[in-house]
């Protein structure tokens, strides 16, 4: 009993001990407290949340198709919508691995017609050199200047036309390799972008052939001077849905023999492109030029890549093209306002032009299209901009194809108020 008794009192007396060794000061709780709001404050700091949101006012002309609002009733000639033509929001969070930085993107699309997801991807950069980042997921396509320059910064409402066509929303599904030397090594202006791609732009992966994309970029500053260079390259395949597999033998379209279901026509782009930004007294001057060619698969009507959710169904017609932008943006001085002009043409079938289209097979999808754009840019502070923009569209003309004997009278002005934050 008496055993028992001691044992009982050690025992209350460590637990004892115990209990006062692990209450804590007032000053201890008060450094807890900072340490463990200290931690989520770091935590926060790496979560970056950004976007903007353009508010579009939109006249068109009767054949025009503009980008806000619902299409154009049968009622109408000319008409007029308003609307959101892009409401971003993204989520950023970055962190450090061995010093190299890791990021996680997710960016969704927000207006009053639908709410999507844009990009969503992770980039991870390994630690011992920090030359080699891997990005996987929905993000831009490394492809020229234009597709991944944001539409935040974007001086004009849209990107070219032969952009709007090759590359659909810009981005695609895929996996990419970015190689670039530290910033304080001789070769860090050099950028190499390269990977695979499911070639089907913002709908998921619906065949076993992947793209191959990849752009080599030179950037170079001086105080008042900065030049850029790039080459693109685009190899990839588009599916074919028929047997029924046409491509140009001399003016026409011609039956390819041998075609089958399943196949996939060559679709390979070149490109190259090339910036200037040159600052002085009159104001920074910024000039911006691309070109791409190569062959694209495409139906009768149209010349545009896939972008769907199922497999085509419809005939495939092989084409050469051509496109170009050229963009001049000119500040007024050290103010707030900018000036901009820009052309940009589109042929989607080299080997054809005027009244050959419409013969042999061809039709509206073999006609080109030409640009020029007016803009005024007014930067009220960092986070408004105030855009006017004309775009004058201009048609090829052929008097053998119907509704194309003439220019088609679709000028599209626009008004933007956009808010970046």
């Amino acid at each position: 009993m008496k055993k028992i008794l001691v044992g009982s009192l050690l025992c209350l007396s460590t637990v004892s001990v115990l209990a006062q060794e692990v209450e804590l000061t007032p000053l201890e709780k008060t450094q807890a407290e900072t340490e463990r709001i200290s931690s989520l404050v770091d935590n926060l700091n790496k979560l970056k949340i950004s976007g903007y949101i353009q508010s579009d006012l939109q006249f068109g002309q009767k054949d025009a198709s503009l980008k806000v609002g619902s299409a154009k009733a049968s009622t109408e000639d000319n008409y007029t919508r308003i609307g959101l033509r892009r409401g971003r929001l993204k989520f950023t969070y970055s962190d450090l691995f061995e010093g190299a930085p890791n990021t996680a993107v997710a960016q969704f699309e927000m207006t009053e017609k639908a709410v999507e997801v844009k990009e969503l991807y992770l980039s991870v950069t390994e630690p011992w050199t920090k030359w080699v980042s891997l990005q996987a997921g929905v993000a831009n396509r490394p492809f020229g200047y234009e597709i991944p320059y944001s539409s935040s910064s974007l001086e004009t409402p849209e990107r070219s036309t032969a952009c709007n066509i090759l590359f659909p929303n810009e981005v695609d599904l895929g996996g990419m390799l970015t190689i670039q030397a530290p910033k304080d090594h001789a070769l860090n202006p050099f950028k190499l972008e390269t990977g695979l791609f499911a070639g089907n732009g913002m709908k998921q992966d619906i065949h076993n052939r992947k793209d191959w994309i990849s752009h080599l970029s030179y950037k170079k500053s001086y105080d008042n001077l900065q030049y850029g260079l790039g080459a693109s390259l685009y190899l990839g395949g588009t599916y074919q849905g028929t047997a029924n597999v046409y491509e140009m033998s001399g003016k026409q379209f011609v039956k390819v023999n041998n075609a089958k279901v399943g196949d996939y026509s060559d679709r390979t782009y070149y490109g190259l492109d090339g910036q200037l930004l040159l600052s002085t007294g009159a104001g920074m001057t910024t000039l911006r030029a691309e070109m791409m060619a190569g062959k694209q698969p495409g139906a009768l009507g149209d010349s545009k890549s896939p972008n769907a959710s199922s497999l085509p169904t419809t005939d495939t017609y092989r084409r050469n093209f051509m496109g170009y932008n050229i963009y001049l943006i000119q500040d007024l001085g050290q103010t707030k306002h900018s000036l901009v002009v820009r052309y940009d043409s589109y042929d989607p079938n080299t080997k054809l032009s005027g009244d050959e289209v419409g013969i042999g097979g061809t039709g509206k999808g073999d006609i080109a299209k030409h640009n020029i754009g007016i803009g005024y840019l007014y930067r009220m502070n960092n986070n408004f901009r105030l855009m006017a923009y004309y775009d004058m569209a201009f048609n090829e003309k052929s008097k053998n194809l119907t509704g194309y004997n003439s220019d088609l009278k679709d000028n599209i002005f626009t008004l933007r108020l956009q808010y970046k934050f």
